[in-house]
């Protein structure tokens, strides 16, 4: 892929990213992005590249040279639409991952509250005389009187992530 060619190429011309933003004028954090595959270079920053690691564009994009065919920016922006489209692909699915593990978990927690209140600690009628009830007695109370009180704050915490990743429009 681009960013795996950018980062290749780089380290072959011996340039490390500061320089090789410098002689692009972008800041190292641009061509880091590009090496990770966070974003990618415009076409006409795309053929700036190509001119600094002294390489083709199609070799950038990995493909295969054909001495007939000249590369236009036509053809260097349908590419890289190709790959701008493949990059919010991969966002939109990260975003629809996380929005559904935090519905998950407040679902989970929801349940999990409603199954607490109707169970109404019937551990608390034990006889706690018997020293293995009184162990498991209060490791119940504990784990309930732990949930109370973290149950909210990670409901409050899913709930937001279910708003930040809803789809905007």
């Amino acid at each position: 892929m681009l960013h795996e060619n950018i980062r290749t190429l780089r380290k072959a011309e011996g340039l490390s990213q500061q320089e090789l933003a410098a002689k692009l004028n972008v800041v190292r954090q641009t061509v880091s992005k590009w090496e990770r595959g966070l974003s990618v270079p415009d076409s006409e920053m795309l053929l700036a590249l190509s001119e600094v690691l002294e390489t083709p564009v199609s070799m950038l994009l990995k493909e295969t040279v054909r001495t007939e065919e000249a590369e236009d920016l036509q053809t260097i922006a349908a590419r890289l639409e190709i790959i701008n489209l493949q990059l919010a692909q991969r966002k939109d699915m990260r975003r629809r991952i996380i929005r559904g593990l935090c519905l998950g978990v407040g679902v989970v927690i929801v349940i999990i509250t409603l199954m607490l209140a109707a169970w109404k600690s019937p551990y608390l009628a034990w006889n706690y005389r018997d020293p293995e009830t009184a162990v498991l007695g209060v490791l119940v109370h504990g784990g309930e009187w732990v949930f109370v009180r973290v149950a909210p704050l990670v409901l409050i915490a899913a709930w937001t992530g279910v708003f930040l990743t809803r789809r905007k429009k």
